[in-house]
């Protein structure tokens, strides 16, 4: 058996030398169901969501909500999945509302983000039973409440605030800088002119406050200190209008190690260090705890999940690299190319072998920049028909995916116990022209 270091507690490699995942063989998954092929450990994803319900149901006061970031990874099975773990949800388009009306989830536990929502948008969700919207600006506001007006109802929401955070993560998703295009800044005063807004607008009801201050998260204090901003400004708003917001919600979810150099985060022990933290404040301020909520996704799938590929070949330029080809790519995980994103991958049917080889792993895709990962330690005897892992591929890999030199998108297969079911059935050729006239 192996001794190898792992990135994650449900990969083992089993004495054939093969690579397992959520106790099943990788080689015999790869042979029922093709590559390429999107892998989610069930248990996985239910203790994730549990580590987070759990930690708030011990650290903050009633009422407060975890809500799963669909757009981490958004399809019916997953969805139904965060809401029997007593999750709310959190979404970002008519088709992710769809998505959940058609898992059944209970949609006043649904908050509706984007940064720019269409009076189509905000009649859809509304017609649907959205629960809250995530407001973003002065128009928007104006939206919601026109719609609001004409079906004769309240509607809750959420302003979303820029509290002016830089948690340190890549550019491309760092969220709570002054000068992002999400929310209203702080700083600049719009945050609190949106607030005065809402409240002389008769059909809204101001739930709270919502910032976010990026994605992949493993600072200490990050939250910690988008906590404070926004109690301050909260404790501001009731002092000037005599509002005192009863929900604030830090968006976001903490890191996810996709190589062992990242290291890991104990989110249970850091989610305690925040209700502290907001407790201190509060009591600082002279204001009530607010019910607290939290916007995790790639912490809840993203090591539930691991995409299997088939080698095409090995190309070796002497005096330069050398590349190993798979039957994916970019158009079923396009993170490297969009932002250089770091993966762990392996030899899934060659787990036992010294790996002297250094390549990168590259798609089948018309394009240079299709790259899955560069300097990929693999077996000299690697070549057609091996199988290659890519692991921690549930978040952003699925829900990225294109149909790029119209390839068919993979399957989504769940593992639970033992068994293995289609989530998600693969994309056919026949689907690839359906909608063509």
């Amino acid at each position: 058996m192996s001794t190898e270091t792992m990135i994650c507690e449900n990969l083992t490699v089993d004495a054939r030398g093969h690579l397992n995942f959520a106790g099943q063989d990788t080689v015999s998954l790869a042979k029922e169901y093709g590559t390429p092929l999107y892998l989610m450990d069930e248990d996985r994803l239910r203790h994730n969501c549990r580590i987070y319900t759990e930690a708030f149901r011990k650290n903050f006061v009633p009422g407060s909500l975890v809500l799963y970031a669909s757009k981490a990874n958004a399809f019916k099975r997953m969805l139904a999945l965060a809401g029997e773990e007593g999750m709310g949800l959190d979404v970002v388009s008519p088709g992710e509302i769809y998505t959940a009306v058609k898992a059944g989830f209970d949609m006043s536990k649904v908050y509706f983000h984007s940064n720019n929502k269409t009076d189509a948008d905000v009649a859809f969700a509304m017609a649907h039973g959205v629960g809250c919207f995530v407001a973003e600006s002065e128009e928007e506001l104006y939206a919601i409440e026109a719609e609001a007006k004409n079906r004769g109802k309240h509607q809750r929401v959420l302003i979303r605030v820029t509290p002016g955070i830089d948690c340190h993560s890549y550019e491309a998703v760092n969220t709570g800088k002054v000068d992002s295009k999400f929310g209203l800044a702080i700083e600049t005063g719009q945050a609190e002119a949106a607030v005065r807004l809402a409240l002389d607008l008769p059909h809204l009801e101001i739930e709270g406050f919502h910032c976010h201050v990026g994605s992949q998260v493993f600072g200490e204090d990050v939250f910690q200190r988008s906590a404070t901003v926004m109690l301050e400004f909260m404790a501001r708003i009731r002092n000037t209008l005599g509002y005192l917001a009863p929900t604030l919600n830090l968006g976001g979810g903490y890191g996810v190690p996709y190589v062992l150099s990242d290291g890991t985060v104990d989110i249970a022990a850091r989610i305690a260090e925040v209700a502290a933290s907001i407790r201190s404040d509060c009591a600082r301020l002279g204001i009530r705890e607010p019910r607290i909520q939290m916007e995790p996704g790639r912490s809840i799938v993203a090591d539930a999940g691991l995409t299997l590929y088939t080698v095409g070949g090995l190309k070796t330029i002497p005096g330069y690299k050398s590349y190993v080809s798979i039957d994916g790519g970019m158009s079923d995980n396009p993170r490297f190319a969009l932002y250089g994103a770091r993966y762990t991958c392996l030899p899934a049917d060659k787990m036992l072998e010294e790996r002297t080889l250094t390549a990168d792993l590259v798609g089948r895709c018309c394009e240079s920049g299709d790259v899955i990962q560069e300097a990929v330690p693999f077996p000299a005897s690697i070549g057609r028909g091996d199988l290659v892992a890519v692991c921690t591929t549930g978040a952003y890999n699925y829900s990225m995916a294109s149909n790029y030199n119209r390839l068919p998108r993979p399957p989504i297969v769940m593992l639970h116990g033992g068994e293995s079911t289609v989530a998600v059935r693969r994309e056919t050729l026949e689907d690839l022209v359906a909608l063509d006239l």
